[in-house]
């Protein structure tokens, strides 16, 4: 069972970070009552895996005595049940900002007399528990992109693959238009037209004649090539992002030959630097 616990100032991102680790099938729990915790952690280990990765977010509307969630954490300790903290800080000046975009009340507004003195005491309360926290985010300059993929980073799944995007390499004929999903387009109207060759015409660019035919001239070979290259460098970029899922087109005039002998050749050669790749060819069987 994997049990994190979200804790942090309010408007440093608690919200966001839950919602983005439910995406990433955690089972969330906004400000359960701390006695409560040990019998969701036993509802979670002895289940059949519907609670398996948990998050429980936690912050001063619990109250001001952490007392309870120190036991409870304890008691989790003792059940064998590993747990992690995940702290969401952020500056002052920044969740001030929040806050006056927002228009919402801070949840200790009503014990003082500015919003400045509201975070500073809850500073003061959650300072405890940031000190035990395996993980501290501080979201100040980070955007929702970047707090996702940090996320992403830290808690997706164990494997070499988990947690990575996503990449998707479709084929394309342009007289049928230009895929609406697409994120990267790429044109290779310009290399050679098995189209104009009456043998290779009913096949497709998964035949391998009519692959031996596209990639026979050397201005093909140059532009994969350059074109792995630029893809490479791409990738990490979009994945610091958080992006989750990326599609890349490669389009000819009727997507049956070239588009279809690109695609594939580049979804090979990606495959081969790890992370999933998908291989689509939208218009290989249309007339």
């Amino acid at each position: 069972m994997e049990f994190v616990i979200i804790s942090g100032l309010s408007g440093a991102g608690k919200s966001k970070a839950a919602s983005f680790m439910e995406d990433m099938d955690f089972f969330c729990v906004d400000n359960l009552p701390a006695p409560l915790i040990p019998k969701f952690a036993e509802l979670g280990m002895a289940g059949s895996g519907e609670y398996d990765r948990v998050v429980l977010v936690t912050d001063v509307r619990g109250g001001t005595n952490f007392d309870a969630l120190f036991r409870a954490l304890d008691d989790l300790k003792a059940m064998k049940c590993a747990y992690r903290i995940l702290f969401m800080d952020a500056s002052d000046e920044v969740i001030i900002k929040r806050y006056k975009e927002t228009r919402r009340s801070h949840p200790l507004g009503e014990e003082c007399d500015s919003l400045e003195e509201a975070i500073e005491l809850e500073r003061k309360m959650l300072a405890p528990l940031r000190e035990r926290a395996e993980y501290i985010i501080d979201t100040s300059n980070l955007s929702n992109a970047k707090l996702k993929g940090e996320l992403r980073r830290l808690f997706a799944r164990g494997g070499s693959t988990e947690g990575r995007m996503e990449v998707r390499v479709s084929s394309f004929g342009f007289k049928h238009g230009v895929p609406m999903e697409a994120d990267l387009v790429f044109d290779v109207r310009f290399l050679p037209n098995p189209y104009y060759v009456a043998d290779l015409r009913p096949l497709t660019g998964l035949d391998e004649r009519v692959r031996d035919y596209v990639f026979s001239s050397p201005q093909t070979g140059e532009f994969m090539d350059r074109l792995e290259e630029f893809v490479g460098w791409l990738l990490p970029r979009y994945e610091e992002e958080g992006k989750t899922a990326l599609v890349i087109a490669v389009g000819c005039t009727g997507g049956h030959h070239r588009s279809v002998a690109v695609a594939h050749a580049l979804a090979e050669r990606l495959r081969k630097n790890g992370g999933p790749v998908a291989e689509s060819h939208r218009d290989m069987g249309r007339s």
